[in-house]
């Protein structure tokens, strides 16, 4: 894109890239936003279909444009700030979890070759990128300046931080299977598993159990049921949004949502295949990779959605039992199962 408005427009190089990224940006962000609009509709109809309900089905047809409603709503409230809060962070708190949860789709491939940044470090910038998310979410408490939301941020932050550690024992299997960190290799890693036409790690024994691992370790860090504790209204009202209103709380709800489809994504990614066909048939090639992530995408969005209507709640010190005594050893364990097994068959072995 970068030579089209270099030749045919004659912009000079770094005009041409700017213009060029600002438009893979909008490409990637847009839809994203969008996505999160129609999700939140979709997790609606799905817990109200398992409690036997109807769900929104008043605002447009079939109630599709619910999630526009509630915006438009949302926008045209009054932002109130509480007396004795920080000004200043309470409201970049809202923008620094939104933006975060942006920023990390930079170097998600849709297909072969079809990322924003497709570098040799993503994962490394997956973790770092998804990690900042906890800032917004401790600034979020500590400016509020009340009891409730100090507690949630206390709470989300030891909960983010216990899980991501599990997650980075489980990304260190993948990078030493696959032998790299960029995620397009680590999709192509995933052709033809274990010798069979299957696209995707989850059909290697070695590696389906850290896919489970890293599918709930998924629901903890974006604080989805049966790890909602940050937000458990019975305790703490709404959490560390209990003082935000507006489009400072709208952001909080955009946010979530758009760290839950990237967390199917990652999903999808890692262990699904990403953009590879469930099969490695030469005719289901045919059908772009985008349209393959997008349906697995939906897949596991199904899943969290069922999980989140169906398990009842942790209670605080489950959860960080799981966190730090199951799945911090089992990870940290497969990781050195995982490398003496690649250095049994890999090194010293003639191709």
């Amino acid at each position: 894109m970068t030579s089209f408005f270099t030749y045919r427009f004659g912009l000079p190089f770094g005009w041409a890239w700017f213009l060029a990224t600002l438009m893979d940006i909008l490409l990637i962000a847009l839809p994203v936003m969008l996505a999160v609009a129609m999700l939140i509709y979709a997790d609606r109809k799905i817990w109200a279909s398992m409690a036997l309900r109807r769900g929104p089905n008043v605002v447009g047809p079939l109630g599709l444009l619910q999630s526009f409603a509630d915006g438009l709503k949302v926008f045209l409230q009054e932002t109130i700030v509480p007396a004795a809060a920080n000004k200043a962070l309470f409201l970049i708190a809202p923008i620094i979890t939104f933006t975060v949860a942006l920023i990390v789709w930079a170097v998600v491939p849709f297909d072969a070759r079809a990322a924003l940044a497709d570098i040799n470090v993503g994962l490394l910038y997956v973790l770092a990128a998804s990690s900042l998310g906890v800032y917004g979410i401790i600034l979020a408490g500590w400016a509020s300046n009340s009891k409730y939301p100090f507690f949630s941020a206390i709470r989300a932050a030891a909960q983010m931080v216990s899980y991501e550690v599990a997650i980075g024992f489980v990304l260190i299997s993948i990078v030493m299977w696959a032998g790299s960190f960029n995620l397009t290799t680590i999709v192509e890693a995933q052709k033809s598993v274990m010798g069979t036409p299957v696209n995707g790690f989850f059909l290697n024994p070695l590696l389906f159990p850290m896919a489970v691992v890293f599918f709930i370790s998924s629901l903890a860090e974006t604080q989805r049921a049966p790890f909602d504790l940050a937000e458990a209204e019975s305790e703490l009202v709404a959490g560390y949004q209990t003082e935000y209103s507006s489009m400072a709380f709208a952001l909080y709800w955009l946010g979530e949502y758009a760290n839950v489809i990237l967390m199917c994504a990652l999903n999808a990614t890692l262990f699904w295949g990403g953009y590879l066909p469930p099969l490695d048939i030469p005719i289901l090639y045919a059908v772009p990779g985008i349209l393959w992530l997008f349906i697995k995408i939906l897949l596991f969005f199904f899943v969290f959605s069922w999980v989140k209507a169906t398990v009842p709640r942790y209670r605080y010190d489950q959860l960080m039992r799981l966190g730090w005594k199951i799945f911090l050893p089992l990870s940290l364990f497969w990781v050195f199962l995982v490398s003496g097994f690649l250095m049994l068959t890999r090194v010293g072995v003639p191709s």
